[in-house]
């Protein structure tokens, strides 16, 4: 997740998270198909963009009897594979300005698609049974003094600070050299491993600090207490070398192909008024990741038992 121009991303693994691999050459051979009754949405590899796309498709085709055929692709691949046609819809986008200015107001082949409903936030997270131990933990000033309870293999004599793929946004590395910490960025590789890591350490009732995001089904699982960065003001990481602020609250939104927002029929007049809670896209994840759900199975049974939300959405 997902600022600027670096991707979080992957395919999905194991129902939650993400790999390496960028897929966008793989669209699909509906996308942009003049006439039929077909829509290829992008997935991005975290469980709650999985949960959208699940829900999405499920009433697409149970509802308005539309074909769906889904592409794995990157954060920022997926903009450029949404501009040339071969996906017709990114559900969740978490700010992309670079993209957005190129495609949506100077190429003008990507339309917004409005927002989804949900704001994402990304920080750093101390356990909150850390929190209590520690209370004054969760000031980044403090951070130091707590470098050995921090400290893994990994890490070496600094502290670890956990992240997950190298594709996802993410700041930490200028943070942790422009606040001067004595961490070091420790990436896990996918949000399916940072997940097993965190509940691991949860388990031992371990400290650990971690990059870490909201909406997430895992603070259902695990608690977490967010650490105090330097506050966000508008345009502190303007310049990815010299961040040394908190990162936004970012209200997610949808992006269509032009050409589908503009003759996509009731498919794209469903997808602009699909708008949804962070509660009920944690229901979702939280059947799909944690219950072992198939996403298809998920949303049947999201959708069965919140009929007045969704109806809303029909064209």
């Amino acid at each position: 997740m997902r600022l600027r121009t670096t991707a979080l991303a992957g395919t999905l693994l194991l129902l939650t998270g993400c790999g390496a691999a960028d897929m966008t050459q793989q669209a699909s051979p509906f996308a942009g198909a003049r006439g039929a009754r077909t829509v290829t949405l992008s997935v991005q590899s975290w469980v709650g963009a999985q949960a959208n796309v699940a829900v999405a498709q499920y009433l697409l085709e149970h509802e308005l009897g539309y074909r769906v055929d889904t592409v794995q692709v990157d954060e920022v691949p997926a903009w450029d594979a949404l501009s040339q046609g071969r996906v017709d819809a990114i559900l969740e986008d978490w700010g992309h300005p670079d993209q957005e200015q190129r495609y949506v107001d100077d190429k003008r082949t990507i339309a917004r698609g409005g927002g989804l409903g949900v704001t994402g936030h990304i920080g750093w997270y101390v356990p909150t049974y850390l929190a209590k131990q520690h209370p004054d933990i969760t000031d980044w000033r403090n951070l130091d003094k707590y470098t050995p309870l921090f400290r893994t293999a990994e890490s070496g004599s600094k502290g670890q600070l956990l992240d997950g793929s190298p594709s996802y946004v993410t700041n930490d590395k200028a943070l942790v050299k422009n606040l001067h910490l004595d961490y070091q960025v420790v990436f896990a590789g996918s949000e399916a491993a940072q997940i097993t890591q965190i509940r691991q350490f949860a388990k031992e009732k371990k400290p650990f600090l971690t990059y870490w995001y909201a909406p997430q089904w895992l603070f259902e699982k695990v608690p977490m207490t967010e650490v105090k960065l330097p506050p966000y003001k508008e345009g502190c990481d303007a310049d990815p070398e010299k961040v040394a602020c908190a990162y936004p609250h970012t209200p997610l939104q949808k992006y269509l192909n032009a050409g589908f927002a503009k003759d996509g029929g009731k498919a794209a007049a469903f997808l602009k008024k699909f708008r949804w809670t962070t509660e009920d896209q944690n229901e979702v994840s939280l059947m799909i990741a944690d219950q072992k759900l198939s996403p298809e199975e998920a949303a049947k049974k999201w959708v069965e038992s919140h009929r007045s939300t969704w109806q809303a959405w029909l064209p």
